[in-house]
């Protein structure tokens, strides 16, 4: 392994490398099955990229310590002819999101050795690293977030947070210096899981020399309250440089207050270096129209929804990138478009497409290739950029999650239910998938994993929804099991061949269980109209659909009806929260992570009202609005009184999409009505659960409150 140096002009304060030990326990082995426990000691990989010759895969891994709670982060390259792979930084600091330079001499890459997070080089063996951004005693400069160099080597953008509004009552009223208050004169207060203090992520853009980079332009604006990349999510992805280093694409939606609260209208903006001027080129220019071209459908003048993830074409001439159609709808079809800079004219490719496209990629022969999901899959496809059929290039039961093309290869993420994110080399001329990494084969090989089957079941509108199952390993047809029903989130996220370290369903049917995933109503992958379903009501199609799958499945003779639990988290909490009062006895047990239970509440606790407007029809107070109406009328707290199952909740404390009242309000609810009930709070946690010891809690208590009430009860 090649240790990194001490950087230029930089400081290396690195500690003790973090002790990791990912080998099984004897115990574990003999059990041979998944496990909390055996699941943290998972390596996770990712953020992957072919070297420019298409000779070797970049990639970063995770590994965790669960005593001190914490992981650390590596970069790694594999030989992809010799299968040889060279880990290139230690477990003394993390480091992660590493980038090719052109030439492939380089790697780029974050680390925060030096105290803060920051910009590092080295070169392709991991040798040479040195310090890029920041200061040499590693004070006073904020922390990198993301950052890319143009190919030519010459600029580097970087995202740090700017302070560009007075929110906290000591700058408001700067004599009262130890005052602790917030104060708002609008929306949005909050978002995700952290108060509006006045910070906001910017790019800044600055010329690369032979030492550390010591200023920068912020091209947003020092006094703009708003960010880019887009909160919450903060994707670099979002960015991207032209070949030339000459212009920078990147997302943003520069408004404030209410109007961001209700609004999903972000643009793509594209830099110019030289002149320092910035053009939205999803907006006409003044006294002009925009101009289509080509497959167009009906676009409108105006571009209100989503646009993001500009991707520029090998010889800079176009922008590809992804664009909802309608204003407020952040689950709307993702269309992939291509602008024309020379023109200024602009083409949706996937006008005959009925799914999303995501993660664009030139390939420089006049083909796109993007990812869609397909039937509860994830593919790559292709479309040529001058319009015509979208091509699916892969098959099979899987999730491609991301990919890179160099060197006429592809090297893609892969995942399934059974197996975390290993990399596959893809042809591009047929999409004949050759598996190219053994991340976690050593627990591959001690564990056991249930068969998956594909159901497509009839539901009561007569439609044909596709649900996964998952049988417990070493599974008898001649024994009856218990039966978990699984109720998505989202609501418009797709059951598809995901692995989570979160909600495992292989981990599920390691404890004994039968796992049954339906993508109902309201999910992707399935056309537009069954996505678009759920919006407006929430309390219909889609719990019929629920209600349908484990029917289907509790009919099986090896499915015991009378041990069947509901479980879910975030919409799927809110599916728990109303079926615990529909479910006409189906269900011994429910567990509700994070879930809505009071719609009139929710709609002024929750932050982005552009969903809550979307997806519930309006706010309660519009007493015209049918909509409206009759989804506050099918709010699940309505219904307590038919409660009668017991209940785990689960919430975060610093959960401000669906706020951890809900959470109480239902825990609250249930014991009053002297319902078995129980309440896991975690204090330093969000909408999920991250940290390692309190994902054991976490597990510990969903599997202990299932076994307590569904897998005993005979």
């Amino acid at each position: 392994m090649a240790m990194a140096a001490m950087g230029l002009n930089g400081c290396d304060r690195r500690p003790a490398p973090l002790t990791i030990d990912n080998r099984l326990t004897e115990a574990e082995i003999a059990a041979g099955r998944l496990t909390p426990e055996v699941m943290w000691k998972m390596r996770r990989a990712g953020s992957s990229s072919l070297s420019p010759d298409g000779t070797l895969l970049l990639y970063a891994a995770t590994d965790y310590n669960m005593e001190e709670n914490r992981g650390a982060t590596t970069i790694w390259t594999e030989e992809l002819a010799t299968k040889i792979c060279r880990q290139l930084t230690d477990l003394s600091s993390n480091n992660h999101s590493p980038r090719w330079s052109a030439d492939g001499q380089t790697i780029w890459f974050l680390s925060d050795r030096s105290g803060s997070t920051q910009v590092w080089r080295m070169k392709a063996d991991g040798t040479g690293a040195e310090q890029i951004t920041g200061s040499a005693d590693g004070e006073g400069i904020p922390e990198v977030e993301g950052f890319g160099v143009s190919p030519d080597g010459r600029r580097i953008w970087w995202v740090q947070s700017v302070h560009a509004a007075a929110r906290k009552s000591s700058e408001v009223h700067d004599d009262m210096p130890k005052s602790k208050a917030r104060i708002y004169d609008d929306l949005m207060v909050r978002h995700w899981d952290c108060w509006d203090e006045g910070d906001y992520r910017h790019i800044f853009i600055a010329e690369l020399g032979e030492g550390m980079v010591t200023g920068g332009k912020d091209i947003i604006g020092a006094d703009a309250a708003w960010d880019a990349p887009l909160a919450p999510y903060f994707d670099m992805d979002e960015i991207a440089w032209n070949p030339t280093g000459t212009m920078l694409a990147y997302t943003g939606k520069p408004l404030t207050g209410t109007e961001y609260a209700v609004s999903t209208d972000s643009d793509i903006f594209v830099y110019n270096v030289a002149s320092g001027v910035t053009h939205n080129i999803c907006k006409p220019l003044t006294g002009r129209e925009p101009k289509h071209a080509g497959e167009v459908g009906d676009l409108p003048a105006e571009m209100p929804g989503y646009d993001k993830y500009p991707v520029w074409s090998p010889d800079g001439t176009k922008i590809a990138f992804r664009s909802m159609r309608r204003a407020g709808n952040e689950s709307d079809k993702e269309r992939l478009m291509v602008y024309d800079c020379r023109t200024g004219t602009m083409r949706d490719l996937t006008t005959r497409f009925d799914y999303n496209a995501m993660n664009t990629v030139w390939d420089g022969n006049g083909l796109i290739y993007f990812i869609a999901p397909i039937e509860a899959t994830h593919q790559i496809c292709k479309v040529k950029v001058d319009g015509g059929d979208v091509e699916v290039l892969t098959r099979g039961d899987h999730d491609i999650n991301a990919f890179t093309m160099a060197g006429g290869r592809i090297a893609a993420e892969v995942c399934t239910i059974s197996m975390a994110t290993e990399f596959f080399d893809i042809d591009p001329t047929d999409g004949a998938m050759t598996r190219i990494s053994a991340v976690n084969k050593p627990i591959y090989d001690a564990i056991r994993m249930g068969e998956v089957q594909k159901r497509w079941i009839t539901t009561t509108d007569g439609k044909q929804m596709l649900a996964w199952v998952i049988l417990p390993p070493d599974f008898d047809p001649e024994k009856k099991y218990p039966v978990l029903l699984y109720c998505q989130g989202g609501p418009q996220s797709v059951v598809s061949q995901f692995w989570s370290y979160r909600w495992n369903f292989q981990l599920m049917a390691a404890q004994g269980y039968i796992v049954v995933a339906p993508n109902r109503r309201g999910l992707p992958s399935f056309g537009q109209e069954w996505l678009d379903q759920i919006s407006g009501d929430y309390s219909g199609q889609n719990i019929r659909d629920y209600l349908s799958a484990i029917d289907d499945v509790a009919r099986e003779p090896w499915a015991d009806e009378t041990r069947m639990g509901c479980v879910g988290a975030s919409y799927g909490g809110y599916s728990v929260y109303f079926l615990a009062g529909h479910h006409q006895k189906r269900f011994k047990a429910f567990i509700a992570h994070c879930g809505i239970f009071d719609f009139d509440s929710m709609y002024g606790e929750t932050e982005e009202l552009w969903f809550v407007n979307n997806d519930y029809g309006g706010p309660y107070w519009e007493t015209k609005n049918a909509t409206a109406q009759r989804s506050y009328a099918n709010s699940p707290h309505k219904f307590v009184a038919k409660w009668d199952t017991p209940i785990l909740i689960v919430t975060g404390e610093k959960d401000f999409r669906i706020p951890y009242t809900q959470s109480l309000e239902a825990f609250t609810a249930a014991r009053l009505r002297g319902i078995p009930a129980r309440l896991v709070e975690f204090e330093d946690e969000a909408h999920q659960v991250f940290k390692p010891q309190n994902s054991l809690v976490w597990n510990r208590e969903f599997f202990g409150w299932l076994d307590k009430y569904v897998k005993q009860n005979e």
